[in-house]
């Protein structure tokens, strides 16, 4: 009964569960190869879900680290032509800059998906007044500028 259930699943979401699998194991050795080889999947959709998700697992990790940008420049040249995934990823950089306290620029942060802004009003990493009194003044949707003015407020910033 069981084997007659994955029968009928289809064939590209056991790929899918697969790669999701092997991507949270893969060292970080063999990580550039194995997301390549998940974008070579016949279906590019499914591929770069997969990526995706792995890539947001791994930049969460590495975020404020000093392997982020040795993992993010490898990264680069792997996922070079999928578009979502390279802006994806040069978000994640942003991000990283914000947190600590790098340089960037309002047209930078205005600028950025939907996605990004709710994860810079939203998470507790970013602790940049600048970044928030911006998307509370200038977000792209409703939901940035309030959670952005919920996280001004709710900070006991220093003086």
């Amino acid at each position: 009964m069981i084997s007659t259930h994955l029968d009928e699943e289809p064939a590209e979401h056991r790929r899918f569960a697969r790669y999701l699998r092997a991507l949270e194991a893969v060292t970080e050795a063999d990580e550039a190869d194995l997301v390549a080889a998940v974008l070579r999947d016949q279906d590019a959709t499914m591929a770069d879900s997969a990526v995706g998700g792995h890539l947001d697992r791994r930049a969460v990790g590495f975020l404020t680290g000093p392997r982020f940008t040795t993992w993010a420049r490898t990264m680069t040249e792997v996922i070079a032509d999928r578009e979502f995934l390279s802006l994806r990823l040069r978000e994640w950089t942003l991000l990283r800059t914000i947190a600590l306290g790098g340089a960037w620029t309002a047209e930078e942060l205005t600028g950025t998906t939907d996605w990004f802004q709710r994860m810079v009003a939203t998470t507790q990493i970013v602790t940049s007044p600048k970044a928030l009194e911006l998307l509370a003044e200038r977000g792209r949707t409703r939901r940035v500028r309030n959670a952005a003015s919920h996280q001004l407020r709710s900070r006991d910033w220093p003086n």
